[in-house]
């Protein structure tokens, strides 16, 4: 193994840590679920590092990955889950951490989790890479669709997710 391509690699890591995180931490709802998903995402960089495009940003790259990454294993463990068990999708075992983090979080941050993670693989993507901060040019890049559909679509999920604020506002839960 090339000692230059491994800490550069690493490197890369380290400055980027954020985006690894961000995506785990969406896609996976509890401890040993995120760590599989950050060590199945590091590994797909890694074997995927040499074909890496100098035509991309190094963060455009490992966001691609990491969301295709994070979309397969998410479709996965619903698949298995759907077929292995009658519980619920919280395990039983993390329920105590889950509550200290939901309890931790206001009540608009718990309601975009929510509504992040009540949308499908693709909209996650466009919500999460625009709270980011990314450019709608940005973002078509890392998911493979046009400027124009980025904008679109990221429009309606902003409508959605002000109708589900407002909703909430009316009702008293905020």
């Amino acid at each position: 193994m090339n000692s230059g391509k491994k800490e550069k690699f690493i490197k890369l890591l380290d400055s980027n840590k954020r985006i690894i995180y961000k995506i785990v931490n969406s896609y996976s709802k509890d401890q040993a679920d995120r760590k599989d998903l950050e060590q199945e995402i590091i590994l797909q960089l890694w074997h995927s590092f040499d074909k890496y495009d100098a035509n991309y940003k190094y963060t455009t790259w490992m966001y691609r990955i990491a969301l295709n990454v994070a979309i397969s294993f998410y479709r996965k463990k619903k698949t298995w889950q759907s077929k292995h068990t009658s519980f619920s999708e919280e395990s039983l075992l993390n329920i105590e951490n889950e509550v200290k983090y939901k309890a931790e979080l206001d009540e608009n941050l718990k309601l975009l989790q929510q509504f992040i993670n009540g949308l499908d693989e693709l909209n996650k993507a466009l919500i999460l890479l625009y709270l980011d901060g990314k450019k709608y040019e940005d973002i078509a890049d890392i998911l493979g669709i046009t400027k124009t559909n980025t904008a679109t679509k990221i429009s309606r999920l902003k409508i959605r997710l002000s109708k589900e604020f407002k909703k909430r506002q009316n009702d008293g839960n905020i």
